[in-house]
């Protein structure tokens, strides 16, 4: 059991669906001590009964405040981190989709905060409880750039860009490494919220080298294989997971199908 006596936290759990719940319970497995947060105690209440080991926290990180809580919950407890995934992410789509000229700039702020610079925050409140070898994780995307993704691409490639100026801020006083996973198009409750997204899933299958979709599962397993020791030599990486999508834009079936169309 590789995470025998490692403590990881995990943010962003929202249903059973999403890769942080996957990662959480493969970790489960693997003996690792998990520490959990949710935007609030409604998602709490709902997934506390599918873990049995783990604590539980509260994390909303537009509140500053409820980021320093999270930090003295753990020092109280004396806790040291070992490894830390980032899985949050947030975009207002109220409105339906927009050409990305129009983005509001109340919008792009908000959603830049939460899905992107919190890593900063909350490695930065977390500094001094981080094991000096700890691995961070947070989920990206692939380099498809897809329209009707929006403002959201942009501020993915912003959060690519930090994990490399993490890692190299950290470097200065710890090892802790800083990677993302960048995924692929996946069938999640959170992906179902974007316009249009389903379209793209569908497209994006006949793109991947074997003609099957990317599954939720690879993605988690390669975050695990992150977090562990025996990605030691891996740091400030964006590691992209997407089935060969990004080498086979040019799919012979799929131009094929097209050309008869």
């Amino acid at each position: 059991m590789i995470f025998q006596n490692k403590n990881i936290l995990i943010t962003g759990i929202a249903n059973r669906k999403s890769i942080a719940y996957l990662v959480a319970k493969d970790l489960e497995k693997r003996g690792a001590k998990l520490f959990l947060t949710f935007q609030n105690e409604e998602i709490q209440s709902k997934m506390k009964s599918y873990f049995s080991t783990a604590e539980f926290f509260i994390l909303n990180v537009v509140d500053e405040k409820s980021i320093q809580d999270l930090k003295a919950n753990l020092c109280n407890n004396k806790i040291t981190l070992h490894g830390f995934l980032h899985s949050i992410a947030f975009a207002n789509y109220s409105e339906g989709m927009k050409p990305f000229h129009e983005t509001k700039l109340k919008d792009y702020l908000e959603a830049s905060q939460i899905s992107a610079f919190s890593l900063v925050q909350i490695c930065n409140e977390l500094k001094n409880i981080f094991d000096t070898k700890a691995s961070v994780v947070t989920v990206s995307i692939s380099n498809n750039r897809a329209t009707n993704y929006g403002y959201m691409g942009p501020i993915k490639a912003s959060l690519d860009a930090m994990v490399a100026y993490l890692a190299k801020s950290f470097s200065q006083f710890s090892e802790i490494r800083f990677n993302s996973v960048n995924s692929g198009p996946l069938k999640t409750s959170a992906s179902a919220g974007i316009p249009g997204y389903i379209e793209n899933y569908l497209y994006a299958e006949q793109l991947t080298m074997r003609h099957r979709a990317l599954e939720t599962s690879e993605v988690s397993n390669t975050i695990v294989f992150l977090l562990s020791d025996y990605s030691s030599g891996i740091n400030a990486s964006n590691l992209l997971v997407d089935a060969g999508m990004s080498a086979n834009y040019f799919d012979e079936q799929a131009v094929m199908k097209f050309n008869k169309n």
